[in-house]
């Protein structure tokens, strides 16, 4: 019997500039077989239609992915006029066409600024959200349309880039949870001539921005260093939390568990970084109390 062979233990953080025309978890295969990790997940799908920074974390990284979900996230998007889709984007079928009118730019601008801030937006049947146990793009598959409640998303910025023709292309930077697809959408119904998305590029998430990231063309030309030196790591997202350094004491105890009473002379509470030297250990939480608490451990010697 053949053995199946077995990946490495890679940690760290790899920004991907996701090509057209392939899913998240394909884009995601690919990168994994080129590093031959044993564990790797991405933070936050993109459609087929979608391009641009796809975060992807191997190993202990995956164990920060939950946070990197709920960045803020900003897009490039390319939006059609006039027509609308059973998807809200042209790889749908169309099931209306207006014409357009003959907007001015300020009449576009007094629209974009009604949906900056926060707002109620509904999520698009062809979507992974689940009802009932089923996801609402299988359903929407299927010929059903089920009622979906609205949302509390913001959008920071809304901006308008270029009009012309019938398109309108927007530079957005919104909150977790922020469909674009339903954005476009909204827009077009407050035109009155209808929307769908065109073009997407997903151009920052979190800290993160796509001048950081790189093609799987780009990652398949580089050698073994250079494809590791490029992984970012694992407590680069962590940044904003405070950061606590233990002896090696100190270390043991965490690590088996115990809490700590410590010197708290910075008054810091809540979610902290770990630190024994320079290796990072996980993230914790100071107690009212004073004392520190491990909360996610992270082995990156293995």
């Amino acid at each position: 019997m053949t053995m199946r062979r077995s990946g490495r233990n890679i940690h760290g953080i790899l920004l991907l500039d996701k090509r057209l025309g392939i899913s998240s978890n394909r884009a995601l295969q690919e990168v994994k077989r080129l590093y031959n990790a044993n564990k790797a997940g991405h933070t936050g799908s993109l459609d087929p239609l979608a391009s641009g920074l796809l975060p992807v974390c191997f190993g202990a990284a995956t164990k920060v992915s939950g946070m990197l979900l709920d960045d803020n996230k900003r897009y490039r998007v390319v939006i059609q006029l006039g027509v609308r889709t059973d998807t809200g984007d042209l790889e749908g079928s169309i099931i209306e066409m207006k014409p357009v009118p003959d907007f001015t730019i300020e009449t576009i601008q007094s629209v974009l600024d009604k949906f900056k801030g926060e707002i109620g937006q509904v999520p698009p049947m062809y979507s992974a959200l689940k009802q009932d146990g089923k996801k609402l793009y299988e359903l929407a598959r299927n010929g059903k349309t089920v009622e979906r409640l609205a949302r509390r998303i913001t959008i920071f910025e809304l901006e308008l880039i270029e009009f012309r023709h019938n398109m309108l292309e927007l530079d957005v930077y919104c909150s977790k949870g922020t469909y674009i697809r339903s954005l476009a959408e909204d827009i077009g119904h407050e035109l009155g001539c209808g929307a769908t998305v065109k073009a997407l590029k997903r151009t920052q998430a979190g800290r993160f921005c796509i001048t950081q990231a790189a093609s799987i063309e780009q990652f398949q030309a580089m050698d073994e260093q250079e494809r590791m030196t490029a992984l970012i790591a694992v407590d680069n997202p962590l940044q904003s939390l405070p950061a606590v350094h233990l002896d090696t004491r100190q270390t043991v105890n965490i690590r088996y568990g115990q809490s700590l009473g410590l010197d708290n002379d910075e008054k810091i509470s809540g979610p902290v970084r770990m630190y024994h030297a320079d290796e990072f250990l996980g993230l914790g939480e100071m107690r009212l109390d004073g004392k520190l608490a491990p909360k996610k451990l992270f082995n990156l010697s293995d």
